[in-house]
């Protein structure tokens, strides 16, 4: 056996003991499994095994989630609630690269990004068991004005009765957390209904919550017939707020069926990387491929438009398809890979189109632009239209569609030319143009010498536009949104 072969089977054998077993589960009302001859079964996206099976609730079930949480228990104090966040928090570690695997197998994300997802997911459980000790109320003294009597007004937040939260594929855990541990945090009871696509990792990290001590009547997670599951809870005068995640069509559906209750939708985004004449070039450079390309460049904030200065485009050009091609992409279980696929070989054919059209535009690939399954090689191209799909619209993939501006009132024209306002990086050295994008780009984030995509996990996350309704996320100010603000006032 040569030297070579002898590299290939090793790597065959340390993939195949990456694999976990056929999880086979189910979905849970109020901390009981469904019994149910309805299965999902859920596929790798890299190479189609089988990696497990849900068994599916219907309509009765999502009733039966309802009268649960509203039935309720013994109220969590304060304690109660932080403890048992931290504790999912201490579980989440000790299971973190089973839960990797998991991400990975289902979503066909490379597993160097599972795990990071791990530790975001840590620091949301974190952060919500710290905000979940805190009071924010406020007092105000009625003794200020001429009208005023000797009292004091306080406010305290009340938890709503129940949440739906619907979350979408490309973070299987992050998003799941980012809705589930703000509700805990407050004491307001959750459905949960994550993506058939990425079910597994929700239902373990139900189960993991159920461990650190949740009571089953705050939790209950289903799947199944839109007109069964999703549409109804959305509906149901019951339900007190939908926070959505996901698709600008579906959340604009959510928008119009909802009812007379809270809404929360953070949509799609078509975020830029702005590098102005001045930016240090290595900079722009790293930074344009890390959001271009990490989590196969499915993240409503990843850098969707890359627009740089005329002057200097040749030479950021150069040095960022040299930085490309250290992405590279295949088996998500491999440790060595850097991009692995995209959700499901639909979505590959979809952005091979876009490029394709692009092309056909007059735009130029220099380098990737082909798949092979659900595998989208890292992209880049230039010369794009600024009217191409692939820039007018949001393209969920590593897409790296390069454009050029002239100056700064073009590169703010640019920016602000698509239907959508959720992030932007801004690459400058410049304080005054920083602050110029700061004021004048309409979009709910705004990072300088950074990816778009950058935050902590409390702090406020959202669009406007087609991106969301300008309601935050975040864990602060997710668990406000779980509330109602309640004020009385005493003699003082």
């Amino acid at each position: 056996m040569n030297e070579e072969a002898t590299v290939v089977e090793n790597k065959s054998q340390q993939k195949n003991t990456n694999h976990l077993p056929v999880i086979n589960t189910s979905c849970y009302v109020a901390g009981k499994k469904i019994v149910s001859e309805n299965t999902l079964e859920v596929r790798s996206p890299y190479d189609k095994r089988l990696v497990g099976t849900v068994a599916l609730a219907n309509a009765s079930h999502a009733e039966q989630a309802i009268e649960a949480a509203l039935k309720g228990g013994p109220k969590l104090t304060r304690y109660d609630r932080f403890s048992i966040l931290d504790k999912a928090r201490q579980l989440l570690i000790e299971r973190r690269d089973e839960f990797a695997k998991i991400i990975s197998a289902e979503s066909g994300l490379a597993i160097r990004e599972a795990i990071y997802e791990t530790g975001r997911a840590h620091d949301v459980l974190m952060f919500a068991a710290m905000e979940s000790l805190k009071d924010d109320g406020q007092i105000f003294s009625c003794d200020i004005s001429p009208q005023g009597k000797a009292r004091k007004i306080f406010t305290t937040r009340d938890p709503l009765s129940l949440a739906l939260c619907i979350t979408p594929f490309n973070h299987p855990l992050n998003q799941v957390a980012h809705k589930i541990a703000p509700a805990i945090a407050v004491g307001t009871p959750v459905i949960l209904k994550p993506s058939e696509k990425t079910p597994l990792t929700a239902i373990k990290f139900t189960e993991l919550l159920y461990d650190a001590g949740l009571p089953h009547y705050m939790l209950s997670v289903l799947l199944g017939p839109t007109n069964e599951i999703a549409e109804p809870l959305v509906k149901d005068a019951r339900v007190e707020i939908v926070s959505f995640t996901g698709s600008v069509a579906v959340g604009k559906r959510i928008s119009t069926v909802a009812g007379y209750k809270k809404v929360i939708l953070e949509l799609g985004g078509n975020d830029p990387i702005i590098i102005l004449e001045d930016a240090d070039m290595d900079t722009a450079v790293h930074l344009a491929a890390e959001g271009s390309y990490r989590n196969s460049g499915q993240r409503c904030t990843a850098v969707k438009r890359i627009l740089i200065h005329e002057n200097i485009k040749n030479a950021f050009i150069e040095k960022f398809v040299a930085k490309s091609k250290t992405y590279t992409c295949g088996d998500p279980s491999d440790p060595a890979t850097v991009v692995g696929t995209v959700i499901d070989e639909a979505s590959a054919i979809y952005l091979e189109s876009v490029v394709n059209r692009a092309v056909e535009q007059g735009a130029k690939i220099l380098l990737g632009g082909k798949r092979t399954g659900a595998l989208m090689e890292p992209t880049v191209i230039t010369d794009v239209t600024r009217d191409a799909d692939m820039v007018m619209h949001e393209s969920f993939g590593p897409l790296a569609p390069i454009l050029s501006f002239k100056d700064i009132d073009d590169a703010i024209a640019l920016s602000n030319s698509t239907a959508y306002g959720l992030s932007s990086g801004i690459i400058t050295n410049n304080m005054q143009h920083a602050i110029r994008f700061i004021k004048e780009l309409k979009v709910g984030t705004v990072n300088i010498n950074e990816v778009p995509g950058y935050r902590i996990e409390s702090s406020p996350f959202g669009g406007i536009k087609d991106s969301g309704l300008g309601v935050k996320e975040g864990v602060i100010e997710a668990m406000k949104c779980f509330t109602f603000v309640k004020t009385f006032s005493m003699p003082w």
